[in-house]
């Protein structure tokens, strides 16, 4: 495939370049006019035009199935809204809040639970007057210990408004802890220059980057470069991943995905189940799958290169850990039956010394 030097954002734009077939045109155009499409030439090039089952293929390219909706799923799944006390805050946990700046990404993932409010015709970035009042919000509410810039992806943030911005934070006694949630270290690296990942740190608070990755034909040259530059000046860099159908739900690839986010200093932090997004459902795993996958998962890594499977409840009542109950109470006070990683189950009892 020609190397590409443009995003592709239109279904004749797929087309031309060799990610979807022409008797396709016509559907992924009608995908296209609810969704927003974006491919940026780094994941153009990752993408077989041959492998009817491409892992990176599934993540960006429209598919018709996203226009069959089950009445489940949710315009909001994890319900941004109901804990949206102002444009641009979402304050879900006591303790740390979400502040949305944009509203466009530098691609569009097929599966975004966020896909009614992003992208060119969804939503809109936070004018100056709507920053300030979100910057009042969080200074007035003295619990806000963290503060999780998403969107969108901020990371779209020229790097003089992501100082700016970082500073303001930084300024307010109470916010400890930014955090920053975004693809673009691996969709388009390029973003990440020295001014940008100087931009986001600050002195005199904790930073970490939270970063999206999917499979591990991500993690790139380009993209493993971005992630030096960020760690080079002292970043925590945390990963989630969303647990896809025909992308990543198999053993082999979480694995070695996991342990190439290791080497590269990414800690894996979260491995979503699938929310509930419109259109969505031929990427969601069953629960019992995600289950049996971090099982397997427990056999093959160290638990630093493990990641929580979460799931968040649909509603806004937030994530919680999806876990096997490896521990559970025994038949006498103080005892437990401890399931082992081959599936081998041991009676454990407390010792505490008075």
């Amino acid at each position: 495939m020609t190397a590409l030097r443009k995003t592709l954002r239109t279904a004749d734009d797929l087309v031309e370049a060799g990610l979807l077939d022409r008797s396709s045109r016509d559907d992924a155009a009608r995908v296209a006019g609810r969704y927003a499409v974006a491919v940026t030439p780094l994941m153009a090039g990752l993408v077989d035009p041959s492998d009817a089952a491409c892992p990176i293929a599934r993540q960006f390219v429209p598919d018709v199935r996203e226009l069959d909706i089950n009445p489940a799923e949710r315009a909001d799944p994890i319900g941004d809204h109901n804990r949206s006390p102002l444009k641009g805050i979402v304050h879900r946990y006591h303790d740390r809040v979400l502040l949305k700046m944009v509203s466009v990404c530098p691609v569009y993932c097929r599966f975004c639970f966020r896909r009614e409010m992003v992208g060119p015709d969804h939503g809109s970035n936070l004018t100056t007057d709507e920053i300030a009042a979100a910057l009042a919000y969080v200074r007035g509410n003295i619990g806000i210990a963290e503060v999780i810039l998403t969107g969108g992806d901020p990371f779209m943030l020229s790097p003089r408004r992501a100082s700016e911005i970082t500073s303001q934070l930084s300024a307010i006694p109470h916010v400890r802890v930014l955090r920053w949630h975004t693809r673009v270290p691996i969709v388009a690296p390029e973003r990440v220059c020295d001014a940008m990942a100087e931009a986001i740190t600050a002195t005199n608070r904790a930073v970490s980057v939270a970063v999206h990755v999917n499979h591990p034909r991500e993690l790139t040259a380009p993209a493993l470069s971005a992630l030096r530059r960020l760690a080079d000046r002292g970043l925590t860099l945390l990963s989630q991943t969303v647990l896809l159908r025909g992308v990543n739900d198999d053993a082999a690839t979480l694995e070695a995905l996991m342990r190439r986010l290791v080497a590269a200093g990414v800690k894996p932090y979260y491995l979503h189940h699938g929310d509930l997004a419109p259109g969505s459902g031929h990427f969601r795993t069953t629960i019992v799958a995600g289950m049996a996958l971090m099982d397997e998962l427990r056999r093959r890594l160290t638990a630093f290169e493990l990641p929580v499977y979460a799931l968040d409840i649909p509603g806004g009542y937030g994530k919680v850990p999806v876990g096997a109950a490896h521990v559970r109470c025994g038949s006498e006070v103080g005892t437990y039956l401890v399931r082992d990683r081959a599936g081998g189950v041991h009676v454990y009892r407390d010792v505490v010394a008075r």
